[in-house]
């Protein structure tokens, strides 16, 4: 898994530390929400309504070095990586949510993270789209990938050489491509609207957590 958080955008001090324990376990959702919910006294939890700020600052500050689950194990070296973004207003509250899948279809990874608290959904999927392989590349060797993606302004930027049209995705972007290039094998599947996305649920838990205001 990755060694040190992924860039972000601008974060409260109290989302900021929630991406932190999601760095700390690999951004495994599950596994930081479970956490910080065993750390927060009494009733509540990550989005419980009783939770107040400083609940959720001390579960937090408890939770900074919880363990990283286990790496289950592929079936092969062939692996499906989806990927969605999510923006509330657009600009406004954004998250990143990547699932990673093997050849059999079993979900090896269920990833998410906030972005920023005033994102583009353009900025949302490229973040998505650099979490997901770089947990790809941290825990498996994939030689063949297949990208599930919704956006086509990444897409263009990415498989159809074009200079990103988003303003300040440069870090996300170079990112992305040399993560790419060590895969031997790669390709993209545009999906629909109307098409299933397991990393959609994880974009919004994401923003959901980059909403969350000064802690």
């Amino acid at each position: 898994m990755t060694d040190d958080p992924l860039p972000t955008e601008h974060l409260s001090p109290l989302a900021t530390l929630v991406d932190e324990v999601l760095a700390g376990v690999g951004y495994e959702v599950a596994a930081a929400t479970d956490a910080i919910d065993d750390a927060v006294p009494g009733y509540g939890g990550l989005f419980g309504p009783a939770t107040t700020p400083a609940e959720l600052r001390r579960a937090l500050e408890r939770t900074s070095g919880s363990a990283q689950p286990s790496v289950p194990e592929p079936t092969s070296d062939t692996f499906v990586l989806y990927v969605d973004g999510s923006s509330r207003g657009n600009p406004g509250p954004a998250g990143a949510g990547a699932v990673i899948t093997d050849a059999a279809g079993d979900q090896l990874a269920r990833l998410g993270r906030p972005v920023g608290s005033r994102t583009g959904n353009n900025t949302a999927e490229y973040v998505a789209l650099q979490l997901g392989l770089s947990e790809l590349l941290a825990r498996y060797e994939p030689r063949r990938l297949e990208v599930r993606i919704d956006s086509m302004t990444v897409i263009r930027d990415v498989w159809g050489g074009n200079d990103p049209t988003e303003p300040g995705v440069e870090t996300y972007s170079e990112a992305v491509t040399a993560a790419l290039s060590s895969i031997p094998e790669h390709q993209y599947t545009h999906l629909a609207d109307s098409d299933p996305n397991p990393a959609d649920a994880l974009a919004t838990v994401g923003a959901d957590i980059a909403a969350f205001g000064p802690g």
